[in-house]
């Protein structure tokens, strides 16, 4: 089935408060927010693609679904061992909007756009982004 639905409704930060802020939590990344300079090099039709491909990366293939399972053995094997339960879990948990216990296509996207803080920041405008399958 193919969705195609305009996800600027769910840019909008959640007001309580961040499960990942609830964990003692340091960045062993150094991460750096590549999604504005991926969108211009990219296009945003190409970087929706990248995106979906992130998410066929992480999920467990037999549901269709981002569950803890498939989270914790595929940061393995992308060699982000270090990654503690908790925090696997708590990023399910931050991206969850249906209760659901696993991410699916939109939550993933959502929470991807939630998590980027030079889109947030830029106003890029969302009312462009569509999520493919």
């Amino acid at each position: 089935k193919a969705l195609s639905v305009q996800i600027s409704k769910f840019l909008t930060p959640p007001t309580m408060i961040s499960c990942m802020d609830a964990v003692d939590y340091e960045d062993p990344f150094g991460f750096e927010d590549y999604f504005p300079s991926m969108i211009d090099t990219l296009g945003v039709e190409r970087f929706m693609e990248e995106l979906y491909n992130g998410f066929c990366l992480l999920m467990d293939v037999s549901i269709g679904l981002i569950t803890f399972e498939s989270l914790k053995r595929n940061t393995i094997l992308m060699g982000l061992s270090e990654l503690k339960d908790d925090e696997l879990l708590c990023m399910l948990i931050e991206g969850d909007l249906d209760g659901d216990g696993a991410l699916n296509q939109m939550e993933f996207c959502s929470l991807m756009f939630r998590l980027s803080p030079g889109l947030m920041m830029d106003g890029f405008k969302s009312n462009d982004l569509q999520v493919i399958s």
